[in-house]
């Protein structure tokens, strides 16, 4: 009965633990994946130029 109780408490005791050791890695993961999305967002955007802009200031000047 005593190891029961013990096993009870434990396990309630370790939530707040376990809860720690899942979330923390999974935040830093998700910042340091999204950080990395937008520098490489920002460099094929300055390494390919958007060619709409183009097409837009040539109609402007036709005009």
């Amino acid at each position: 009965m005593i190891k029961m109780v013990a096993i009870i408490v434990c396990a309630l005791v370790l939530q707040g633990c376990i809860h720690k050791v899942v979330t923390v890695p999974v935040k830093v993961a998700y910042k340091t994946t999204k950080g990395v999305v937008k520098g490489t967002a920002a460099v094929v955007g300055a390494v390919i130029p958007d060619s709409n802009d183009d097409d837009e200031e040539e109609l402007k000047k036709d005009k």
